[in-house]
């Protein structure tokens, strides 16, 4: 018989390197608000710092291991940001969108306490943000120069070594993996074909002037 043991240290190692490229792409991010190229919004940052902090205690709670350095990271980045968007952010409590996801983590918490399931509380949070993030996909697309790529990049690629390094393929384990996937690979391809449209716009217009 085979001794495939090493695989689980191959797996808790992607996990890292998954959580440190999540960490860099967060980076890029922090770094363009200090060029002032990124203004964020400060309801929203807050709001997702917090959901941040649901979803990683939720999806720890249902038994990840290798795979939680990412949420991790969903936290440490948002909360970070939404620190720095107190000087260099703009904008309040303004949002409908911000104000359900805001009830929506609240309504998971309570959901987990009363059923005593994180399962429950890891769902409810990743079902308000599939709505949250849909004027982002909407932006991605209008103004897609008001979306920095590398960084969308960065976490395509921290998801996609996520997903192998999976330890148990149970709906708890795999459900935050392919959703991040899932809405980090619709915006990078959203991105990508805006931007290669408006290079040939571009071209056109420069060889008609």
């Amino acid at each position: 018989m085979f001794d495939l043991s090493f695989l689980g240290d191959i797996k808790a190692i992607l996990g890292m390197i998954a959580g440190v490229i999540a960490f860099l792409a967060y980076v890029v991010y922090v770094v363009s608000i200090f060029r002032g190229k990124t203004k964020p919004n400060r309801a929203t940052w807050w709001i997702w710092a917090f959901m941040g902090l649901v979803v990683g205690l939720s999806y720890y709670a249902s038994g990840a291991e290798n795979t939680i350095w990412v949420p991790f990271v969903e936290f440490i980045g948002p909360f970070s940001i939404a620190l720095l968007s107190i000087k260099y952010g703009e904008g309040g409590l303004e949002n409908k969108t911000d104000l359900i996801c805001l009830f929506g983590a609240v309504v998971s918490i309570i959901l987990w306490i009363i059923f005593d399931n994180p399962v429950i509380a890891l769902v409810t949070n990743l079902a308000v943000d599939s709505f949250a993030i849909i004027p982002t996909i909407k932006k991605s697309y209008l103004r897609p120069e008001g979306e920095d790529f590398w960084a969308w990049f960065g976490t395509g690629m921290a998801d996609t070594l996520n997903m192998f390094a999976v330890e148990r393929f149970t709906f708890a384990i795999l459900v935050y993996p392919i959703y991040m996937l899932v809405s980090d690979l619709i915006i990078i391809f959203i991105l990508l074909l805006r931007k290669k449209s408006i290079i040939r716009d571009t071209s056109f217009l420069t060889k008609h002037d």
